[in-house]
């Protein structure tokens, strides 16, 4: 026990800003770190130069650190070359269980190395003991694609879209080497942004279309979404928000540019489908915040849920960044387009009484004479890249 409070407070001390740096330090006077910075660590200085908009700075040390890595695993890919090519490893085909003791029996260091490096990125399993196989994941981690998104990045602020979006792609095709694995939908985020900003709509629906496949409950099979449209109708939207709850805030924003695409170009249910869903998550995480800070929470009502929330600037915050009140008043004409016209009244009629007054004055238009509203903002109108 006291030595786990040691290590613990060892660990404590360790991670405080002060001794990371000191450490940092003691680590640059050795003669590895004095042959060239590791790729991670250049990464991180080009980061801090693209934070203080040194962009130039910033794009050299992503290139350098991308460079660094593919140079890196280059050799150990020949290293293991040799010794494959070797006539006596030959004789031994792929069996890569016996190529490791041929390695160590004949102490080739270097193609050990190889090895040891390549079991650290990849588990041993899924190699299935193939020799051709290690070659070929030796090779797939040259790819570097942190670096490539943070070169799409400098390239994104300097206004060269079409490198950047060639960059954000490179991300994409090579996401599985990628360390954070949601890190994949903010890259699909940003080639939708471009896309929408350079009007190529179906590569942008794609994009979204990408980042929705991961919503589980959009894509169950054994989930029909037309009961949810037909809850909403039949019981009103406050029992519909007691029925169903879907907490997936990685995918709202996908689900809300999509609806809305797809009501400006006049596929309502479509926009209806997706802004319903849109709908259910960010009231799904509004009613959250509520079940967390009160034990005996139980939702009521839209209007109660709201002026519970009122006083919360991280709320507030939230519904302007999703567009609450914009989002919600499009998915009541979407509905009202593919023929639910009860629901569309209801959530006009709340929109008149609590949204703010763009909206408000809307929907009150809307309960007095509904129509189609053009929405052609929703597709030449993307999110500041």
């Amino acid at each position: 026990m006291t030595e786990d409070r040691s290590t613990g407070k060892f660990l404590r001390l360790f991670f405080r800003p002060s001794m990371f740096v000191f450490f940092l330090f003691l680590y640059l006077q050795t003669p590895a770190a004095q042959q060239g910075s590791p790729w991670w660590y250049t990464l991180e200085e080009g980061k801090r130069h693209f934070r203080q908009g040194q962009y130039g700075d910033a794009l050299r040390c992503f290139e350098t650190a991308r460079d660094s890595r593919k140079n890196f695993y280059a050799k150990k890919e020949q290293d293991l070359i040799t010794v494959l090519s070797l006539h006596g490893v030959r004789r031994l085909q792929d069996d890569l269980g016996l190529i490791e003791i041929y390695i160590e029996k004949e102490f080739r260091v270097d193609a050990a190395d190889a090895l040891k490096e390549l079991y650290y990125r990849v588990p041993r399993e899924k190699l299935h003991n193939s020799a051709r196989r290690a070659l070929s994941e030796l090779g797939r981690l040259k790819a570097y694609p942190e670096a490539e998104y943070w070169i799409g990045e400098v390239y994104r602020m300097e206004g060269e879209y079409g490198i950047a979006l060639a960059q954000y792609q490179k991300v994409y095709d090579q996401r599985t080497l990628l360390e954070i694995p949601d890190f994949t939908t903010g890259v699909l985020y940003k080639i939708a942004d471009l896309r929408r900003l350079r009007r190529e709509y179906a590569e942008m629906t794609t994009a979204l279309e990408e980042i929705i496949h991961t919503d589980g409950l959009w894509g169950r099979e054994s989930f029909d979404r037309s009961n949810m449209l037909q809850s909403l109708e039949n019981n009103g939207v406050n029992r519909f928000l007691v029925l169903f709850r879907h907490k997936e805030p990685a995918v709202e924003r996908a689900h809300r540019i999509l609806g809305l695409y797809y009501y400006a170009s006049g596929r309502h249910s479509r926009a209806a489908d997706h802004l319903l869903f849109a709908f259910l998550i960010q009231n799904s995480v509004l009613i959250d915040v509520l079940v967390k800070s009160r034990y005996d929470y139980a939702f009521t009502s839209l209007e109660d849920l709201l002026r519970d929330l009122a006083g919360n600037r991280e709320v507030q915050s939230y519904i302007t960044e999703v567009e609450y009140y914009r989002a919600m008043y499009y998915l009541a004409n979407s509905l009202y387009g593919s023929n639910r016209r009860r629901s569309a009244r209801e959530i006009w009629t709340f929109l008149s009484g609590n949204a703010p007054a763009e909206w408000r004055g809307r929907a009150a238009a809307q309960l007095r004479n509904p129509a189609m509203d053009p929405l052609n903002e929703a597709i030449v109108r993307p999110a500041v890249p």
